[in-house]
């Protein structure tokens, strides 16, 4: 049986080799980084917020093509900010520990935010409010870049969240603390929750693999 740890101590227990874990081993890792990036804006002085930040792997492509970017990052795991903070001691970033569920994230204060490889961890109505807020957050012309895996149906979609329920029930876990397990949605209705909170021209760029989709979404046409 998977043993089910809280979101926080999973990433922090797995912080050494993380980084190579991700790029390695993680579907269309090797590019969807730097295309993720490339999709941001590249005017100086962009402010540019980061969803489940990390240690920064998009991070690393996006400073690289706009060094002035003006970057908040938030994350839940301590030890994560730790080595995105060690990494760029000189750029504009400033970091929050946190869940973005529960951060305010203002009106209008971003050119864009991005994040990748986080939100599979979430039920739909959570990414509803998280994206009416994001979608306030955005300036007029802004955009929201979104790399991650999906459900490859309907079907395997309720399956991830069933299983997940039944791991709760079998270890007496409460449903107010965030665990690590997949559950991600089908991407279809990831992109309706999008266009539900608010956000126009919801597209896919690019698929990586078999499951995983670059999704860019606009504040406004």
């Amino acid at each position: 049986m998977i043993k089910l740890e809280k979101m926080d101590d999973f990433f922090t227990a797995r912080i050494d080799g993380y980084d190579a874990h991700m790029k390695r081993d993680i579907e269309g890792a090797s590019g969807f980084y730097a295309y993720t990036a490339s999709l941001l804006p590249s005017a100086e002085g962009s402010r540019v917020l980061d969803l489940g930040c990390g240690t920064g792997l998009e991070l690393e492509e996006y400073f690289a093509v706009n060094p002035s970017a003006a970057v908040t990052g938030i994350d839940l795991s301590e030890a994560m900010l730790h080595v995105l903070k060690a990494k760029f001691p000189e750029k504009n970033l400033t970091l929050v520990r946190a869940s973005y569920f529960d951060v305010p994230l203002g009106n209008k204060l971003y050119d864009a935010a991005v994040s990748v490889e986080s939100l599979h961890h979430f039920p739909a109505e959570m990414k509803a409010s998280l994206y009416e807020k994001l979608h306030l957050a955005l300036a007029e012309k802004g955009v929201f870049v979104l790399t991650d895996y999906f459900a490859e149906s309907d079907e395997m979609e309720k399956e991830y969240f069933q299983n997940l329920a039944a791991l709760k029930k079998e270890q007496g876990l409460s449903d107010d603390v965030f665990y690590h397990y997949d559950t991600p949605l089908t991407v279809e209705h990831e992109m309706d929750i999008l266009r539900q909170a608010g956000f126009r021209d919801v597209r896919i760029m690019k698929k990586w693999g078999e499951s995983t989709y670059t999704v860019l979404a606009h504040k406004s046409c």
